[in-house]
């Protein structure tokens, strides 16, 4: 009998998968496995933190937790994330402005597959390597913003506006994470009001992605805080528990809009979702209480606030030119000797270790001939602090 091809669409796995699986064909393990050192992967360390709040070891449910969701979640669960938006940031939301999905990328996905076609998009050089593959799975035509070492990595809404105002069209759609992912850097309070301004003015939307909410310094902020009526806008905030909650493995993100996209969102949930597990929800929604997550808004902000530092230092004494900002568990930098990411992760691999290459967040995707190829996301989220000293003798090896 003869194999027929494939008859779906072949395509890549997304960046940091094709670093994983690399790493599982050469390694014969799965990264993030004991004995591994998982610096490619932007997981949290899952166990409490030093002074911080207790993990739950279990989550209680009955027999009618067992039947389906709803379609955009479970109302404890959106009760606790209108909850927490409006503790926190004065939000003035509704738990029908609250979409639940399976993490954060499929909030994402469905916002971008469901945005009208016509609507140009607007995002940085350098950015979150999903972005890449959702806009080219999706067929979306978009606008680089320069995000290079000319501008250390921090475009402002000038070069946004100067970008909008090249486009033959009357608004456009901005995708940006806020702290950005690689590269850490947050922006500022009015710098982030103005881009929300943006965003919410004439015809114009955005999706600003909060997934490192937690992890800037000196507090964390939202979006959400400079809106006045979320429901008069086309603006989307992404969150999920996958970080600043420490409960990847959950899978619960969520999205921040106006009442008549949240619609849409429990339509497609009802096309090609089916909703989210209710036991997880429910879950999360517990680390949603109040004093808990005012605990970890501020241990998260201050234990990774020192490794951050303390990272900066040892990555610098290797050679390595950092452009990180202050949020987020990443160092953002250039190796040094013309030394390749893609040749350090040869290296790195006899050592059961691996970085995520710059070429895989370049939006251009210019590969080993563009300027990202020297370029490096250095993930420190998942690493015990005493690992540390073990850490940099392997890359300062590999370095070498």
């Amino acid at each position: 009998m003869t194999t027929s091809q494939s008859m779906l669409k072949q395509f890549p796995p997304m960046g940091i998968y094709e670093v994983l699986f690399s790493f599982l064909d050469s390694a014969g393990t799965y990264m993030g496995e004991p004995g591994t050192h998982p610096w490619a992967q932007g997981f949290p360390l899952t166990n409490q933190l030093p002074g911080g709040p207790e993990i739950p070891g279990k989550v209680c449910f009955d027999s009618a937790d067992l039947k389906y969701p709803s379609a955009t979640g479970i109302q404890p669960l959106l009760d606790a994330i209108r909850d927490y938006y409006n503790e926190f940031y004065d939000a003035g939301i509704t738990s029908d402005n609250v979409a639940v999905f399976a993490g954060g990328r499929p909030g994402i996905f469905a916002a971008i597959a469901f945005l009208e076609q016509q609507i140009p998009i607007l995002i940085e050089e350098t950015e979150y390597t999903p972005y890449y593959d959702l806009l080219h799975l999706l067929n979306r035509d978009h606008t680089i913003i320069p995000s290079n070492e000319t501008n250390a990595f921090r475009p402002g809404m000038e070069d946004y506006r100067n970008a909008a105002s090249k486009l033959d069209s009357d608004n456009c759609f901005i995708i940006k994470s806020n702290p950005c992912n690689p590269t850490g850097v947050a922006w500022s309070p009015a710098d982030l009001k103005a881009m929300v301004d943006f965003c919410t003015s004439g015809n114009n939307g955005g999706l600003i992605d909060e997934a490192y909410e937690f992890f800037r310094l000196p507090e964390p902020q939202s979006a959400i805080q400079h809106v006045d009526d979320i429901n008069s806008t086309n603006l989307f905030i992404a969150g999920a528990a996958t970080k600043g909650l420490q409960v990847p493995g959950m899978r619960i993100g969520w999205m921040i809009a106006a009442e008549k996209n949240i619609e849409i969102f429990r339509n497609y949930s009802s096309i090609g979702m089916g909703g989210v597990a209710r036991p997880s929800q429910l879950y999360v929604a517990q680390l949603l209480e109040k004093q808990r997550v005012r605990h970890a808004r501020s241990a998260i902000g201050e234990f990774y606030g020192e490794q951050r530092e303390r990272y900066r230092q040892g990555l610098e004494s290797l050679g390595i030119e950092l452009f990180t900002g202050e949020g987020g568990f990443y160092h953002w930098g250039r190796l040094p000797n013309d030394l390749t990411a893609k040749k350090l992760n040869e290296r790195l691999f006899q050592h059961n270790a691996a970085i995520l290459p710059g070429t895989l967040c370049d939006m251009y995707r210019r590969g080993n001939e563009g300027p990202h190829a020297n370029l490096i996301r250095f993930s420190f989220g998942p690493l015990d602090p005493a690992t540390y000293e073990s850490n940099m003798e392997i890359l300062g090896k590999c370095i070498d």
